[in-house]
């Protein structure tokens, strides 16, 4: 019983998520339009679960290059609505649309001359009919047996505030750079700012095969180092080519026989490559610019010098520094 409750939570809170999709529309982009041109501050605010959400989003705004904080609306009917300026957008947050402090200080938004964009599950709420735009976060039932605990609303707001705060990243163009510059205490700041070398695979427990082994000889080396890709170098160990998992897969949709052909024949020319006095950080907006998950290390003339994955730059744990 215990199990199979818990799996229709999941189940309901997936689907208030999944049913938010179609609701990305031209008020979406409205509202990022105006948080991305405002000169102040996004003030998020909302009162229980939705405050408790509200907090998260600020967060998440925050560390993402989009400056924010949280005001608790009746701190802010208190005197705290002095730090909210004309330059500013409030986020206002309200499943049903008519939580009364938050209702109560949109007069005061609107005389203040800030913007106001509104979460709410009624559209036909008060909240929704006095806010500059409104996204509806709206869901058909909460997971809650008894439909009272905010549960899959929750659930959908954090995911609606996730999605603006993403879509603000692509807009500012923030990058890796970026997240570490306002980060420099935590442990993802300090794996970036390490240099390629220190992290890269070296040596022996680099994946890499001659141009004139067989592709089968290539499989064995993709096997037994385990990254999902073999460096392809020639007889004076310049690199010339890559083979991944995924030319793999495409090779054997081909369907011809092709485990006894040269590696050269089947690999990937001109593979992505770094210097690896490169920073971590720089690894990785490559490899995210690029969609890949590794790198080749190579020297001014193209010699193989390493091989770092994205796993190295983003795993669990400390970094493990290569001999």
């Amino acid at each position: 019983m215990v199990i199979k409750q818990a799996r229709e939570v999941l189940r309901i809170e997936a689907e208030a998520i999944q049913n938010l999709i179609i609701r990305i529309d031209k008020n979406f982009t409205k509202a990022v339009e105006i948080i991305y041109s405002t000169k102040g501050r996004v003030i998020v605010m909302g009162v229980g679960k939705s405050g408790i959400i509200g907090r998260k989003i600020a967060a998440t705004l925050t560390s993402t290059g989009t400056p924010a904080l949280f005001l608790h609306p009746v701190e802010g009917m208190h005197g705290d609505l002095g730090i909210v300026m004309k330059d500013d957008v409030v986020l206002a947050i309200s499943n049903s649309g008519e939580t009364e402090e938050v209702i109560s200080i949109i007069p005061i938004v609107k005389r203040l001359g800030a913007g106001l964009i509104a979460f709410a599950g009624n559209l036909d709420s008060t909240l929704a009919r006095n806010s500059d735009v409104t996204i509806d976060i709206g869901v058909e039932r909460e997971a809650c047996p008894l439909g009272l605990a905010p549960t899959a609303s929750t659930t959908a707001t954090l995911a609606m505030g996730d999605a603006l705060a993403v879509s603000l990243i692509d807009k500012r163009s923030f990058q890796v750079k970026d997240f570490h510059r306002i980060h420099p205490g935590g442990s993802l700041g300090d794996r970036l700012m390490v240099r390629i070398k220190d992290v890269m695979l070296k040596g022996k427990y680099i994946p890499i095969v001659n141009e004139e082994q067989s592709l089968s000889e290539a499989i064995e080396e993709m096997t037994n180092k385990d990254i999902g890709l073999t460096l392809i170098a020639d007889q004076n160990g310049v690199l010339t080519g890559i083979i991944t998992d995924g030319d793999l897969r495409r090779l054997i949709q081909n369907k011809d026989n092709f485990l006894k052909r040269p590696v050269k024949d089947v690999m990937t020319l001109d593979p992505k490559t770094i210097s690896e006095d490169k920073l971590a950080g720089y690894a990785l907006e490559e490899m995210e610019r690029h969609k890949i998950t590794a790198l080749a290390i190579v020297d001014e003339d193209n010699n193989i010098k390493g091989i770092v994955h994205l796993h190295d730059l983003l795993g669990k744990g400390e970094f493990k520094f290569r001999p």
